[in-house]
């Protein structure tokens, strides 16, 4: 069994890649180490139900802010990805086969942490015939059942691989929010992510509002790996078309030394200039700050979305 815990098997498919120095953080970016009782208590919940969070294994900075108000992200079928994008801390290789009982562990923990808002996610499943959406709609169900109460936004994979059904079933299952991240400009892709085709995962995103116009919608980008702004605006324009209600946008950050290099770090006022735009261009909700992450503040912002589908559709 592999030490995914060394950086050398974790990601064997950057390998080859020559090390690249990472820059100083700037100050704007740095966080604390986490530490406090919240956050403890949020991590003995995810050990107890023996689950793996997206907030551990791509490194996020916000972990300690997150945890610390009990809100985790749940990274369903493994911890292994068939995909090597090369931004991504997330292990590489053959993952291990699904566990039929993870459904019912999330749905556990969501009700032992208490969330009002919870955000689920998953590695890539290039190897199941459905890319494990019947998973993502066993995991939603779960979750209705043991905590009625609760609104669940999922991040998905692209299923690209995947005949049309396997998209129709994660819809079917009513999620409130779908998550599928774009992640970067299309110029960048064979770079970044060369398993993943640009214009397939917009469709996916607009496919989502024509099976289902009432599922909120939401993609994100990563500033700092080389696009231009002008491109930026590009994409925003381009999931304007796909009726994306929310976009995020937030700084890359280098996970190793293999990985892609930070091109530059976007100062606060930079992000501050893509959120203007983005609410200029319709969004119904905008995050983009350095920091932002997909899952950074889901909660309070998927109440702001909710609110903000309402007054415009009140002034309509």
């Amino acid at each position: 069994m592999r030490d995914l815990s060394d950086p050398a098997l974790r990601h064997p498919e950057k390998a080859h890649r020559p090390e690249t120095p990472r820059l100083r953080k700037p100050d704007w970016i740095r966080v604390k180490a986490p530490a406090s009782k919240g956050y403890k208590e949020t991590r003995d919940i995810v050990r107890e139900n023996k689950l793996t969070t997206v907030c551990e294994e791509a490194g996020c900075p916000n972990v300690g802010e997150c945890w610390a108000q009990g809100h985790a992200t749940m990274m369903i079928m493994g911890e292994v990805c068939t995909r090597g994008c090369t931004f991504c801390n997330v292990a590489t290789g053959r993952p291990d086969a699904l566990d039929a009982f993870e459904p019912g562990r999330v749905a556990d923990a969501v009700q032992k942490l208490g969330l009002n808002h919870v955000v689920i996610t998953s590695v890539d499943r290039d190897d199941l015939e459905d890319g494990g959406a019947e998973h993502f709609a066993r995991t939603i169900r779960a979750i209705r059942h043991r905590a009625p109460g609760t609104t669940i936004e999922i991040l998905t994979p692209d299923f690209l691989r995947c005949p049309p059904s396997a998209l129709e079933t994660v819809v079917a299952a009513k999620p409130d929010v779908f998550n599928h991240n774009l992640e970067t400009v299309p110029g960048l892709y064979t770079e970044v992510r060369p398993g993943a085709r640009y214009f397939h995962s917009l469709r996916l995103l607009q496919r989502v509002k024509e099976i289902d116009p009432e599922i909120f919608t939401k993609s994100g980008l990563m500033a700092g790996l080389g696009e231009t702004r002008e491109q930026v605006l590009q994409v925003m324009d381009d999931m304007r078309s796909a009726d994306v209600d929310f976009l995020t946008i937030g700084q890359y950050l280098q996970p190793t030394s293999r990985h892609h290099v930070v091109d530059r770090y976007i100062p606060p006022e930079e992000f501050a200039a893509y959120e203007q735009a983005a609410w200029g261009k319709g969004f119904l909700m905008v995050s983009a700050t350095p920091l932002t992450r997909s899952s950074y503040h889901a909660g309070e912002d998927f109440e702001r979305l909710r609110d903000n589908r309402l007054k415009k559709l009140a002034g309509a």
